[in-house]
């Protein structure tokens, strides 16, 4: 780059963001003696220029330049022992670079100027090199999200620090912070997610800072023993912001902490074991804006001066605690309050109807109390509310029975959460009216009738749960929300075929439909649901073949068709799925952890920490599903949910081969095709199932042998192929030494130490002798014939009963005729269908 010597007045290069092919830096290019400034981020270059060596080629002549940043560029450790030429560097960023391996002792050390360090999100470990001590100059410093060890002596030297981060690594850190107490000028501390060392209670410690921002959540400590408050918080009285969250910290509320320190403006101490009342200050405290105490031990009335004690408080969380009485009136007063979150206690009456007038209330979360009352004024009531969290009460009424005529309806609401309390009633159609409605929960109540049209004007619709209710009537074909990404109907009496409804729903990841009266086949246009992740038909009354649309469903990762009457041979195409783990499935945002640049950036962080707590409120309505697997039912979500792969075919009338294609499936965990008409053999190539728990194959018409290679299985957990005709030996190396007898009965030819049965030395296939089989055989046949002769009793007994009586007969046929006409409904109707699917639960 011969051209740069034009440039003999340049301070500042930035070439970030460029993808250098062929690039070539002269080392004696002359024209950047000036040049105080180098960004290269985000730099992609090919293998003949790693990014260290066109750091290198700007060395020659740079006596001056005082900032290098090399942040998103992917480089190598040994860029630190070569840095150390730039004599007058103050400033340098290698966030996010990908770096691994320790610091080395040399090369970086030299740099005696700088001022601000960032190695922050990269992969370094092992511990803190001691030639530390030469950056005198140092005033920032972040090497958080690490893997760094040991203590922080070789900090101790580092007294000119205003702001270190140390999160996010395995610090073993004293919890009076005595390598930092010499530090006069340290005003911000991050430390979170490191190790908490306890030290003797006569240790007291009078550090030199005065604190604005300290943040020490989630802490480990080497015993598991609560823990007193860091003696050094006694001796701060200018901090602006303080996170102790979840830790093991106990005692009473440290309201100290407000009284020591006027300007507090933030004061986060969620997820400890604080006990007492909420005994607040007596004198007000006008900066105090958020406030978070939720799950701790907190217990008695909720204070009736905590507005005047916080006349300006934006944010208050006093969730999973033990609070009693009434929601404290003036809360409705407060004129900046934006979230309130007094879920998960004891509160009881009535919701304030002048709270959820606020203008300014953004977030209102009252779950899982004792509150009561008619809840459709609360809802119409809302003013500039945007997220209404009711669930888990003892709401009651109708929805539908109320005058709406002398309401406008709120234009702001886009998530309602009333689930779980006891409405009932049909399904109000004014929550049509509800433009911005993005999700909608009322499972668990008692609502009734159809889901109304009027649902169809929804477009921004995201998240609709109606499960656990007893809705009925089909969905209505114009539900096609563009947006829509869960459905959950399960458990109703939803019926016909599915239509139209959710075919151009193309953002859908899960569509539960269980439990309900569903008829005809999945329809082709399934393959539309490009995004489809979660797929559960389970105990409907479904038929016909399974389509091969399914297949071509990439995204797909769960299917439970359970239950149904599906016929034909099982698609050999899905063993082309390959299940992948799908972030999509849950509605966790993905949040990133604040850093700092700048001393005077405070606002920076502190908005960083509390959109944690912005964005937690759209994790309030978790995604789960429900998925049977190890012969059990189970509810999955979360990270759990993310990495579930499963295929439940079971209880259909699935008729032909097992698809050896279904060997390909590597990332199923679990696979049920039981209570079928399967025939054939077990595929030997189920070997490459190497990440399964639970296969179910019973119940079907299998012959052959039990593959020897399923031996290789070593993450398989249950396994059944009982009641089937296979026959030769039962495996008993790694896994299937585990299994227990009820996962091979009803196979009269398979033998092994598991049925109790001694293999024959010569015979792979006829394992029983002669005198063994005629016994089964005897034992069986007797059985069959008291089984017939009892049953043979009991119906001539009802006949005779029959005949004798004409009243019992007429009652007799007249419950016959009931049963024709409503047995699915009826308790005898529930006891039949408890008798057919008994084996499949």
């Amino acid at each position: 780059m011969k051209d740069l010597d034009a440039f003999t007045n340049l301070q500042k290069l930035d070439m970030s963001g460029n993808q250098l092919r062929g690039f070539v830096v002269h080392k004696e290019n002359k024209g950047l003696k000036k040049l105080k400034v180098l960004r290269l981020q985000s730099i992609v270059t090919d293998d003949s220029i790693p990014l260290e060596n066109l750091v290198e080629a700007f060395s020659s002549e740079l006596s001056n330049l005082e900032e290098i940043n090399l942040d998103y560029s992917r480089l190598n450790i040994n860029i630190l022992q070569s840095i150390g030429v730039f004599t007058s560097l103050q400033t340098l960023s290698l966030y996010r670079c990908a770096l691994i391996g320790s610091l080395p002792d040399h090369g970086w050390c030299d740099l005696r100027n700088l001022e601000v360090l960032d190695v922050s999100w990269n992969a370094l470990e092992g511990m803190l090199p001691h030639c530390f001590s030469n950056l005198t100059s140092l005033r920032e410093l972040d090497i958080s999200n690490n893997r760094f060890s040991g203590n922080l002596t070789p900090l101790a030297s580092l007294t000119s620090l205003r702001a270190i981060s140390l999160s996010s690594n395995h610090f073993q850190i004293p919890i009076s912070f005595v390598p930092l107490a010499n530090f006069p000028n340290l005003e911000v501390l991050l430390a979170d997610e490191n190790k908490l060392e306890m030290e003797p209670s006569f240790h007291t410690l009078v550090p030199k800072f005065q604190l604005k921002f300290i943040s020490l959540s989630k802490c480990r400590t080497s015993q598991q023993l609560s823990l007193e408050l860091p003696t050094f918080l006694y001796y701060q009285n200018d901090l602006r912001f303080v996170d102790l969250s979840q830790n093991k910290f106990s005692g009473t509320v440290p309201f100290w902490l407000l009284e020591n320190n006027t300007k507090l403006e933030d004061l986060i101490l969620k997820g400890n074991s604080f006990t007492g009342p909420l005994t607040l200050l007596s004198t007000p405290n006008s900066n105090v804006s958020s406030i978070d105490m939720s799950d701790n031990k907190i217990q008695g009335p909720l204070p009736t001066n905590i507005c005047s004690t916080f006349p300006h408080l934006e944010q208050l969380f006093l969730s999973k605690n033990a609070f009693q009485g009434n929601i404290p009136p003036c809360l409705s007063a407060m004129k900046n309050l934006s979230m309130l979150d007094l879920s998960n206690n004891q509160l009881a009456g009535k919701v304030p109807q002048e709270l959820v007038r606020k203008s300014s209330l953004f977030l209102l979360r009252l779950s899982n109390n004792n509150l009561n009352g008619n809840v459709v004024p609360v809802i119409l009531n809302a003013n500039g509310l945007q997220k209404l969290y009711l669930d888990g009460n003892n709401f009651s009424g109708e929805m539908t029975n109320f005058d709406v005529s002398t309401f406008q309806f709120p234009t702001s609401l886009t998530d309602i959460d009333l689930s779980n309390n006891r409405l009932h009633g049909k399904l109000p159609r004014w929550i049509g009216n509800m433009s911005l409605l993005e999700r909608l929960d009322l499972s668990n109540n008692g609502v009734e009738g159809s889901i109304p049209v009027e649902f169809c004007n929804l477009n921004n619709f995201k998240f609709l749960d109606l499960s656990e209710n007893n809705l009925s009537g089909s969905i209505p074909s114009c539900f096609n929300p563009p947006n829509l990404e869960y459905v959950h109907l399960h458990n109703n009496r939803l019926g016909g075929p599915l239509s139209l409804a959710f075919n151009k729903s193309t953002s859908l990841v899960t569509l539960d439909l269980r439990g309900n009266n569903f008829t005809g086949g999945i329809p082709k246009w399934i393959d539309t649901l490009s995004s489809l992740s979660v797929l559960l038909l389970k105990a409907n009354h479904l038929q016909g073949r399974i389509p091969v649309q399914l297949c071509t469903l990439y995204s797909l990762s769960i299917i439970d068709l359970s239950q149904n009457r599906f016929s034909g041979p099982i698609p050999s195409c899905l063993g082309n799925l390959t299940l992948p783990m799908n972030k999509d499935k849950t509605m966790t945002p993905d949040l990133m952890s604040p850093t700092f640049s700048e001393l005077d950036e405070l606002k920076l962080l502190k908005t960083g920490i509390l959109f944690e707590h912005m964005m937690h409120s759209y994790s309030y309505m978790k995604e789960s599903v429900e998925f049977t697997t190890k012969s059990g039912s189970y509810s999955y979500g979360g990270d759990i949910l993310e990495y579930m792969s499963g295929i439940d075919l079971s209880c259909n009338e699935l008729t032909g081969q097992i698809p050896l294609e279904l060997g390909n499936l590597h990332e199923i965990h679990s696979l049920n095709l039981s209570h079928n008409k399967l025939v054939g053999v077990i595929p030997s190539s189920f070997s490459k199932l190497k990440q399964i728990e639970s296969l179910d194959l019973s119940y079907n018409n299998l012959s052959g042998e039990i593959p020897n290679q399923l031996v290789e299985l070593n993450s398989l957990g249950v396994f059944s192929v009982a009641h089937n005709n296979l026959s030769g030996s039962i495996p008993e190396q790694n896994q299937f030494g585990t299994f227990i007898e009820s996962s091979y009965e009803g196979n009269p030819f398979l033998c092994g130490p598991m049925l109790h049965i001694s293999c024959s030395k010569t015979g792979s296939t006829s394992t029983i002798s002669d005198d063994e089989r005629e016994d089964s055989f005897l034992d069986t046949y007797v059985f069959c014939v008291s089984f017939l002769a009892s049953y043979v009793v009991m119906l001539l007994t009802i006949v005779v009963i029959l005949y004798i009586n004409p009243h019992w007969r007429g009652v007799w046929f007249s419950f016959v005729g009931k049963c024709i006409s409503s047995c699915r409904y009826s308790t005898v109707g529930n006891l039949l269908g408890y008798y057919i699917f008994r084996r499949c639960v």
